[in-house]
């Protein structure tokens, strides 16, 4: 199949869902625009912020595009192009977009309440404990994988010759590795990422503080993220993995208590021109491509004992590898925990909660099509899934996809392929850093919140943000230096899309309470439950037999907690059954 009619169809795809199925979720969940939301009727001026929507969808957009649609479709192409796009054209549809738009709505009738206190209301403390709990676990699996990632892709080097480079270019530098020489892509986004950092300051103040015009900022921003990758071009700084991950946690540290305006913002609003950038040369350079006769190389289907080896059986597999690019529990973190605070009104919700993760599939989309027209299959398993001695080892999806979009800059657009791959590993390096500091920092919060509700006199210690981020700190670094992200890959994978469906079971709880038959809600949370729970079984097998302990006891703790939560729904809804029935039949209580 041609590249452009591909990319096209599920573009086309994509807004048909928005208009159709978008449509009728929101008008079945009882959107009212005359209904004032917390944003305006709260108005503090701080959390509580009535905002444009479409200025609202950037910042949610620019909150939940992370990595996960960029190495979840990388991975899971083993099994084919058909697979992976149904996913992520149908998953988006009929369950992702239903869940973030699910959540932002329950939350904006909650007064801007979390997810987990949506939780607490139906189900009990209980059930917000196990929320809690849940949500701590997913996002030290996430950290743990982006962790492991960050440091592969800022560590990656490429053959300079499968860039179009002579054995004399000046442009990047070089290391010779048994006897070829390749170039220090990683070393550019090293020096990049540390230049960004150190003026984030800077930017944060004059943005937060001095209260600039955004657009002055803007222009600031863009040219600190450009002079960036100049330097790196001309200074690549070069460290080991390991390094990078110390490194990289103590700033997470740092970044995840000290005030949000001095790092964390700033370095959002600099990365995120990478984003757009990325996104709509992404886009354009598979349109461009397929337009000059690039064809998908990749096999229609690759189900088969080689994609079993690399990650497990089609299902649930494929399902929880490419995770958030269809679905993503911690959507619902973000649009409860941010979002719902700043909706203007209720008919946005529509546009911001479903249409915002439309675009996170399209960006899963770009990345599958950048990958498919790139590299043929062959080429695509050695970077991704490379074997030795007849056993797969640690792979560089990173690299995959960074090649990939220099490619596919190349023949759509005429951008040198060394330019291209370079601006690659940028757009991806923006998104694991952003990632991490965000979710370091929420870890945090949720500890805080752990501790009221199992302690009524909790200790000084557990009050201190220093100490709450530590934990945090550790508990990922344990998991990190102890298995590579593609052993951590499906576990998160399972527990961030198991949240989304424990998500969907609470709404569905609340939407019951309030006499509505979310079919839409309840029928996507089964399938996701089932879907998840079998891999985390699967996947708790593999590890005992492995013997690694670490991700064995993660593994349990996750299915306990979930299957609390779906216990303590049951309970709630046979509650609800004979509360309907006293009201009915009175007659019938004695």
């Amino acid at each position: 199949m041609n590249l452009a009619v591909a990319m096209l169809i599920s573009v086309l795809g994509l807004f048909i869902g928005f208009l159709t199925w978008g449509k009728y979720v929101a008008r079945k969940a009882g959107v009212n625009p005359n209904i004032p939301t917390p944003a305006v009727r709260i108005n503090d001026g701080v959390d509580y912020v009535p905002t444009k929507p479409i200025v609202l969808l950037g910042h949610h957009y620019a909150s939940i595009a992370a990595a996960g649609p960029i190495i979840g479709p990388t991975l899971a192409l083993i099994y084919g192009f058909v697979p992976v796009w149904l996913w992520l054209l149908l998953g988006v549809i009929f369950i992702g977009a239903v869940h973030d738009f699910s959540a932002l709505f329950v939350s904006v009738r909650e007064n801007g309440r979390s997810i987990a206190h949506i939780a607490r209301k139906t189900l009990g403390n209980t059930g917000f404990a196990f929320f809690l709990s849940f949500s701590v676990l997913l996002i030290m699996l996430v950290n743990a994988a982006f962790l492991q990632l960050t440091a592969v892709a800022l560590t990656s080097f490429y053959p300079i010759s499968d860039l179009g480079l002579p054995p004399d270019q000046t442009l990047l530098k070089t290391a010779v590795i048994n006897g070829k020489v390749y170039g220090k892509i990683g070393g550019i986004a090293s020096t990049s990422v540390i230049i960004i950092t150190m003026f984030a300051p800077l930017v944060g103040y004059l943005l937060y503080k001095k209260r600039v015009r955004t657009y002055i900022a803007s222009v600031l921003a863009l040219a600190i993220a450009l002079f960036s990758v100049v330097i790196g071009f001309k200074y690549p700084v070069t460290l080991d993995p390991k390094s990078w991950m110390v490194i990289i946690l103590f700033y997470s540290l740092v970044a995840s208590w000290i005030p949000v305006w001095i790092i964390l913002q700033p370095r959002d609003f600099t990365n995120v021109h990478f984003l757009y950038i990325g996104l709509t040369s992404l886009l354009l350079g598979i349109v461009g491509s397929g337009l000059s006769g690039v064809k998908i190389q990749f096999p229609t289907f690759n189900i088969n004992s080689e994609s079993v080896e690399a990650i497990g059986w089609v299902w649930p597999f494929l399902f929880v590898t490419i995770a958030c690019g269809a679905i993503s529990g911690a959507h619902a973190l973000i649009a409860t925990g941010t979002t719902s605070k700043q909706l203007a009104n209720e008919k946005h919700a529509h546009l911001i909660g479903y249409g915002a993760m439309l675009l996170e599939s399209l960006l899963g989309l770009t990345v599958a099509f950048a990958i498919l027209g790139a590299l043929d299959f062959g080429h695509y398993k050695e970077l991704v899934w490379p074997m030795q001695n007849g056993h797969l080892k640690q792979g560089n999806a990173p690299l995959a996809f960074a090649v990939s979009v220099g490619k596919t800059l190349n023949a759509g657009l005429g951008i040198p392929v060394a330019y291209g791959t370079v601006f690659g590993i940028l757009m991806l390096e923006g998104f694991l850093i952003t990632t991490i500091d965000t979710l370091f920092r929420l870890m945090r919060y949720f500890f805080e919140e752990l501790w009221n509700v199992l302690f009524e006199k909790k200790p000084a210690i557990l009050s201190s943000r220093v100490f709450n981020s530590l934990i945090g700190i550790i508990l990922t670094a344990l998991l990190s230096f102890t298995n590579s992200y593609q052993k951590i890959w499906p576990i998160f994978g399972s527990a961030n899309q198991l949240l989304a469906a424990l998500t969907l079971v609470a709404v569905t709880a609340w939407f019951a309470q309030k006499a509505i038959k979310a079919y839409f809600a309840i029928i996507p949370a089964g399938f996701m439950i089932l879907t998840t729970m079998t891999s985390l079984l699967i996947l708790l097998k593999r590890y005992i037999e492995a013997k690694n302990l670490t991700l064995t006891i993660t593994d349990m703790l996750l299915l306990t907690l979930a299957i609390g939560v779906v216990f303590l729904t049951f309970k709630h809804f046979f509650k609800l059954r004979e509360e309907l029935v006293r009201e009915r039949f009175p007659e019938s209580v004695k």
